[in-house]
């Protein structure tokens, strides 16, 4: 029997924001269960508001029976460092230098859980972070903000060999999201989707 884990943040563990629709576990279980005519065995570890750094803890859950590892992550790590955006510059290039550090310490700390996460030699999946649906005065710049987080996933997923899930062309309609940054039922639905099409070739 196939078993996914699925890994990381809020985006995979979904039900507390998409409740009374199904969640992206849910989703999941049925699409592939549905496409196949076979059981498919989904696990939850991701956790709802979870730093990178603290995937580490869920990788350790992993069972021995899983075959196919899924992750989402750097969302939060995206979101500490928020306040950057309306920090005072006198140039474009002091803007990019604040990111610095931020992106640095992500890269290090994703880089340690694709190595983590290779050891297991399964089928590996990982998430960029999806745009959410800010309101208009934040959403151009944590747009351009999240393009330096997700270089970091887009980069070291490649290296690990990992599929890519690009979820912010997935995740693309106001429905999509419970919250500004929070998948919805349906937005769960296309991530559920896309992430069983990686899994099986749908």
């Amino acid at each position: 029997m196939a078993h996914i884990i699925l890994l990381g943040d809020s985006i995979l563990d979904n039900t507390t924001y998409s409740s009374p629709e199904p969640s992206v576990e849910d989703h999941l279980r049925a699409i592939l269960t549905e496409a196949t005519e076979e059981e498919w065995r989904v696990s939850l570890l991701a956790r709802d508001g979870s730093l990178t750094s603290e995937v580490e803890q869920q990788i350790e859950r992993i069972p021995d029976n899983a075959t196919h590892l899924v992750l989402s992550a750097g969302g939060n790590d995206a979101l500490m460092d928020e306040s950057l955006l309306n920090a005072s510059v006198d140039s474009v290039a002091e803007a990019l230098r604040i990111f610095a550090a931020p992106v640095e310490m992500f890269t290090e700390s994703y880089r340690r859980l694709l190595i983590q996460l290779r050891s297991f030699h399964l089928p590996i999946t990982v998430c960029t972070i999806y745009n959410g649906n800010l309101p208009d005065t934040t959403a151009l710049p944590a747009r351009m903000a999240l393009m330096l987080f997700n270089d970091v996933i887009q980069r070291t997923g490649r290296a690990a060999n990992a599929t890519l899930l690009e979820l912010r062309s997935i995740c693309t309609e106001p429905s999509d999201y419970a919250n500004p940054i929070e998948p919805s039922g349906s937005g769960g639905q296309k991530i559920a989707l896309a992430i069983a099409r990686a899994i099986d070739g749908m």
